[in-house]
C-alpha cells in the first residue's frame, strides 16, 4: 500500500467525510481512517511491457481474494433465514414432512418479511437512509426501482425445493429477492452485515424483532400448524441435545457471508432456551403475523391431552390403568374439547394451550386423587400393597407406591447428574471465531489456533477426548420394560389395593383431596400463584421436580397449571372462598 501515490486523490470518503487515502494492493483507493474501500482505482499508464495475457490472469485471482475476503453483501434477516433453512432441514431429518419446510414455515416467513416492511413490500425498511443518495447519483430512476432487493437465491437456499416448481420456466424464478446494495455500504467496520448496526439499535412499536430464540418460535408454530408428534418441551429438548441447530447456527452460513462486529450480539447465544420464553415469543409471532385458527387438535391428534397423559404415564412408569383416570379428568376439566385446544392467535378469548405442561398437570391431579400426596397415605397404601404383593406371588401384582418412588429416584437423579455434567461440559465458544471487526480478524483467528493446540494438549495428557458423543433423537428419556431385570416396570400393576367397590362400581379408597392454591394472585400479579417447597409435601415435591425435569420447565410453572386445572374441577370450593373473603371485607369496612 503506498500512501504517496494516494496523494493526488482528493475525494471525499462517503462514510467518515475524510480525506485520507492510501492504495490496496489491487490498486484500489480505500480510506485511512474508517478503512472503506472504493471502487475508484489508480489510472495504469504504461502496460506494454507486460502481456495481456498475464494481466488478466492475475487480476483474475485478485477478483477472486478480494471477493472472498469482502464477502456478500447480506442483510441480518438473511441470517435469520439461514437459520431458519437449517432448522427445517433438521426438523425434516427427525421425521417431520417435508410440507413444513417448504410451505408451511416458508410461508409464515414470507408473511413476516412483509409486516416487518424488509420484504415484499413497495417500501422496505432499509431504503429510507439511502433513498436521497440514490436519487442523487441516478435521477431517472424511481423510488421503487431503486430499493434494495433481499434474501439472495445465492445467499441462502430457498425454502421451496421439489415438485412443480423445480421445472426449467420456473429455474429463473426467485422465491426471495436478490440483494443489491450501494458500494457505500457494502464494506462496514462495525459489522459484516450491512444493516447490523443499525438492526441492533432498531426498536420499532409493535413489530416483533427477529432474534436467535425467535426461529424457534416459527419452528413450533409451524409444527402446531401441522399437528406433527414433536411438543415445545421436545423442540427445546432436541435442541440441548444438538439435533436442531441453535447455539453457534451463524456457523452454517456461507463462507461469503462475514460476520463480525454488531453482527456477533445479534447472531451469538450463550443460554439454553427457555420454556416459558420460547413460548410468549410464539404466543407475540402468530398474533403479529394475524395468523387465522389453527387446524382442529380432535381426539385422534397427538397434541390431545388424553394421548399426551398415555406417553407420558408410560416415560414416568406408571400403570395404565391410570390411563382411565387421566381421562376421566380431562373430561370433567371440559380441557379436551376441540374449541378449548385449538390455536387461534386472533379470537377474542384466545386460548394458549401449552399441551405437554397440561398433559403433565393431568397425571398429578390423578396421582393426588389416588395416593392424596401428603406424606401420610401414600405411604399406608404403599404397606398394604407391600403385604399383598409378598403372599402372592404369582398374581399380578398391587402398584407400590413407595417402590415407584424409590426406583424412580434413583433413576431421576442419574439422569438428572448427566445432564447437569453435559451442561457443564458444554463448549460455547464456536468453531468459527467471532471479532469485533476485519481488522481484528488475524488476531482472533490465532488466538483461537492456540485455543485448540492447548485443548488437544491437555486432552491427550488427561488421556481423555473433549468431544460429547451425540445421542440418537428419542421421544422418551426414560424407557422401562419387562425384560429388564434391573428396574422394575410398573406399567402392567394394578390399582386394586387403591380402589373398593361401591355398589356396582368402583371407586378410590382416598376420599380426600387438597388444592395446590388456595387463593389466586391479582389480575395485576405476573403469575398466576406461588409455589413455596416447604408449603409441600415432599411426595408432592418430588412428583413436580420428576415432572419438571422431563419438560426442562421450572416447577413453579407445572404447579401453576396444576393449580388451574384444579380451578376448572373444584369450581364451588373456589366460588365459596370468593364470597367468604367478600364478606369479610363487608364487615371490615
Amino acid at each position: 500500500m503506498d500512501l504517496e501515490e494516494a496523494k493526488e486523490f482528493r475525494e471525499r470518503c462517503t462514510q467518515c467525510a475524510a480525506i485520507s487515502w492510501g492504495l490496496t494492493d489491487e490498486g484500489k483507493y480505500y480510506c485511512t481512517s474508517c478503512h472503506n474501500v472504493t471502487e475508484r482505482s489508480k489510472e495504469v499508464i504504461s502496460t506494454e511491457a507486460i502481456p495481456n495475457t498475464k494481466i488478466q490472469a492475475i487480476n483474475r485471482g485478485l477478483k477472486r481474494k478480494r471477493k472472498l475476503e469482502k464477502g456478500w453483501d447480506w442483510y441480518v434477516c438473511e441470517g435469520f433465514q439461514h437459520i431458519l433453512y437449517q432448522q427445517a432441514e433438521a426438523l425434516k431429518t427427525l421425521g417431520v414432512g417435508p410440507e413444513l419446510k417448504n410451505e408451511v414455515l416458508h410461508n409464515f416467513w414470507k408473511r413476516y418479511l412483509q409486516k416487518s416492511k424488509q420484504a415484499y413490500c413497495k417500501n422496505p425498511v432499509y431504503t429510507s437512509r439511502r433513498k436521497a443518495a440514490v436519487l442523487e447519483t441516478n435521477p431517472s430512476h424511481s423510488d421503487w426501482d431503486s430499493e434494495p432487493e433481499l434474501l439472495s437465491d445465492f445467499s441462502c437456499p430457498s425454502f421451496v425445493e421439489s415438485g412443480a416448481e423445480s421445472q426449467p420456466d420456473v429455474h429463473t424464478r426467485k422465491p426471495f429477492p436478490m440483494s443489491k446494495a450501494s458500494q457505500s455500504e457494502t464494506v462496514s467496520v462495525c459489522s459484516g452485515s450491512l444493516d447490523g448496526v443499525e438492526y441492533s439499535l432498531r426498536k420499532e412499536k409493535g413489530v416483533v424483532k427477529m432474534t436467535v430464540p425467535t426461529t424457534l418460535a416459527f419452528c413450533y408454530l409451524s409444527l402446531l400448524w401441522q399437528r406433527e408428534t414433536i411438543t415445545l418441551s421436545d423442540l427445546l429438548r432436541f435442541v440441548e441435545e444438538d439435533h436442531i441447530p441453535y447455539i453457534n447456527a451463524f456457523q452454517n452460513f456461507p463462507e461469503e457471508m462475514k460476520l463480525y462486529g454488531r453482527d456477533k450480539g445479534i447472531f451469538a447465544i450463550e443460554s439454553w432456551p427457555n420454556y416459558e420464553d420460547i413460548y410468549k415469543k410464539m404466543i407475540e409471532v402468530a398474533t403479529f403475523l394475524d395468523l387465522p385458527r389453527f387446524p382442529d387438535v380432535t381426539e385422534d391428534c397427538y397434541l390431545h391431552p388424553n394421548i399426551l397423559c398415555m406417553k407420558y404415564l408410560m416415560e414416568a412408569n406408571l400403570p395404565d390403568e391410570m390411563h382411565n383416570f387421566t381421562c376421566q379428568v380431562v373430561k370433567m376439566a371440559g380441557i379436551g374439547e376441540v374449541d378449548f385446544l385449538t390455536f387461534d392467535p386472533i379470537a377474542k378469548m384466545a386460548k394458549n394451550v401449552k399441551y405437554d405442561v397440561q398433559a403433565i398437570a393431568v397425571i398429578v391431579i390423578v396421582l393426588k386423587v389416588l395416593f392424596l400426596l401428603d406424606d401420610n397415605l401414600e405411604w399406608s397404601l404403599s404397606t398394604i400393597a407391600q403385604k399383598y404383593n409378598e403372599e402372592n406371588k404369582e398374581d399380578k401384582p398391587w402398584f407400590d407406591f413407595r417402590k415407584w418412588y424409590q426406583v424412580m429416584k434413583k433413576s431421576f437423579d442419574e439422569k438428572k447428574q448427566k445432564w447437569e455434567e453435559a451442561r457443564a461440559k458444554y463448549l460455547w465458544k464456536s468453531e468459527k471465531p467471532l471479532y469485533h471487526s476485519s481488522i481484528d480478524k488475524s488476531v482472533v483467528y490465532k488466538r483461537r489456533e492456540m485455543v485448540v493446540n492447548l485443548q488437544k494438549q491437555f486432552s491427550t495428557l488427561v488421556d481423555s477426548t473433549p468431544t460429547v458423543e451425540k445421542k440418537s433423537p428419542s421421544s422418551f428419556q426414560f424407557n422401562w420394560t419387562e425384560e429388564d431385570t434391573d428396574r422394575t416396570c410398573f406399567h402392567g400393576h394394578s390399582l386394586q389395593g387403591i380402589l373398593k367397590k361401591k355398589g356396582q362400581s368402583l371407586t378410590t379408597r382416598n376420599s380426600l383431596y387438597w388444592l395446590s392454591t388456595q387463593k389466586f394472585c391479582r389480575s395485576y400479579c405476573k403469575h398466576v400463584t406461588t409455589y413455596e417447597e416447604s408449603n409441600f409435601s415432599l411426595s408432592y415435591q418430588f412428583v413436580l421436580n420428576l415432572f419438571s425435569f422431563l419438560l426442562r420447565i421450572k416447577t413453579s410453572f407445572l404447579h401453576e397449571e396444576v393449580s388451574l386445572i384444579e380451578k376448572r374441577l373444584f369450581k364451588t370450593k373456589y366460588s365459596k372462598t370468593k364470597k367468604k373473603s367478600s364478606r369479610s371485607r363487608k364487615v371490615r369496612k
